[in-house]
């Protein structure tokens, strides 16, 4: 932690900017976590999540367009350049000059979602998700009212300051309206989505995602203040992130041992390593899933995962294992792997 950061605790305490604080207790978390503190790190994350922060609850939503969404305290790893742009969304709200629209665009399992919670809970706000299954309606002009009623009930929240309303997957009611196969019905409904983010209350926090950014309304484009591109992930952040989801996860498991060479090693074996998303569910599983008595057991099922034909002995020599790392992924001992590698 460096002296600025103290400083800027100090300064947004001094100025009331809760918002502020938030960021900069984040961004030391953060910090923490990437020297290797990460149950320092996680703590902070934690009494973040439980400060004895005033909220106000909802209880005015009576349209059931809304689902109330627990934000949680899990580290959310990301690439600096996401990080950046998320951490600059957080100081747009706190200096409250009306910049509250954003749309983030990107591949599933690139974070989205889970982004939108960490921005709640940095703000120290609650977040709401629309039902967009409650908002479409088959009935001819019914999607447009139900989009009417929904941002009249956004725009009339008590405490607008205390929001943050995620439009998940909002490419189900905002269709190209010049799109020839689009049913004229949604593309009066993207018309009635324009009209409406344009009255939108400036205090309220609204973040929208899609995975189908190229087939977006230009005109919807337009309404975002800021969009934020997920898709800008290396392998290189990629092979970082999956070692910091390990360490959460075993952290959890505390019989689980540690060997961060071989879990390297079983990571590069994947010819592309997938986004965030789908690596956060195999390392989960790998470790969930693992005999308590043998503390690799995890590592054993995150390489068979990755490759499903079971390789031989003589086939993990070849990938670079050594004689007791394929003996930890196969359970063979290590006189007997020697063997056999002699003898082919």
């Amino acid at each position: 932690m460096k002296k600025k950061n103290v400083l800027n605790l100090i300064r947004y305490h001094a100025e009331n900017n809760e918002a502020g604080f938030r960021s900069e207790a984040y961004e030391i978390a953060r910090e923490f976590d990437e020297l290797g503190d990460y149950q320092l790190s996680e703590y902070i994350m934690a009494l973040l999540s439980n400060a004895n922060t005033f909220v106000p609850q909802v209880t005015d939503l009576a349209s059931g367009f809304f689902e109330k969404i627990q934000v949680g305290n899990e580290p959310l790893p990301l690439p600096e350049i996401i990080e950046q742009d998320i951490m600059g969304l957080v100081n747009a709200v706190g200096r409250n000059l009306g910049i509250n629209k954003y749309l983030f665009q990107g591949a599933p399992g690139t974070g989205k979602t889970e982004s939108a919670k960490q921005v709640a809970r940095i703000l120290g706000r609650e977040l709401f998700a629309v039902d967009f299954s409650s908002v479409v309606d088959s009935k001819l002009g019914q999607t447009q009212k139900n989009i009417t009623s929904l941002f009249k009930e956004i725009n009339e929240f008590a405490h607008p300051e205390m929001i943050v309303v995620l439009f998940d997957e909002i490419d189900i009611i905002a269709l190209d309206r010049t799109n020839s196969n689009d049913l004229r019905e949604m593309g009066r409904a993207t018309s009635t989505i324009l009209k409406e983010l344009d009255r939108l209350n400036s205090r309220i926090v609204l973040i929208a995602t899609t995975n189908l950014f190229t087939h977006f309304d230009k005109a919807l484009v337009r309404r975002f203040d800021s969009i934020i591109d997920f898709n800008r992930y290396s392998q290189d952040d990629l092979r970082e992130i999956s070692e910091i989801l390990l360490n959460s996860f075993l952290n959890q498991f505390k019989c689980s041992g540690h060997n961060i060479r071989l879990f390297r090693k079983i990571i590069n074996l994947m010819p592309s390593i997938p986004y965030p998303g789908e690596l956060k569910n195999m390392i989960r599983a790998a470790v969930a899933f693992s005999n308590p008595v043998d503390e690799y057991d995890y590592l054993k099922r995150l390489y068979k995962s990755i490759n499903q034909d079971n390789s031989d002995v003589k086939t993990l020599q070849k990938q670079g294992f050594t004689v007791r790392e394929i003996e930890i992924l196969t359970g063979i001992s290590k006189s007997q792997v020697s063997r056999e590698l002699k003898e082919n």
